[in-house]
């Protein structure tokens, strides 16, 4: 992977992950980090997740690729505040 295709990821991950948190109730008791990273691990694998549905590649922006990306940001960030909650 280039550099340029590592920052694009990140800065993917970085969009993504606010995202996610902003669909999500209440506030979130974890850092800009995890964000990030669950932003960037959500991003990948709602890239995979459209591909398999055949949903990657259309004309224009792909939102319902984007919608799936934002959707697994959501869920990672509630399920790592209820494991910091618990800890």
């Amino acid at each position: 992977m280039e550099m340029t295709g590592i920052i694009t990821a990140i800065v993917v991950g970085i969009v993504i992950g606010v995202l996610g948190r902003l669909v999500l109730p209440g506030r979130q008791r974890i850092g800009v980090l995890w964000t990030i990273a669950v932003g960037i691990i959500a991003a990948l694998l709602g890239t995979f997740v459209a591909a398999g549905l055949g949903v990657a590649d259309t004309n224009g922006v792909d939102w319902i690729q984007v919608l799936i990306q934002v959707a697994l940001a959501a869920l990672g960030i509630a399920a790592l505040d209820r494991t910091k909650v618990r800890a």
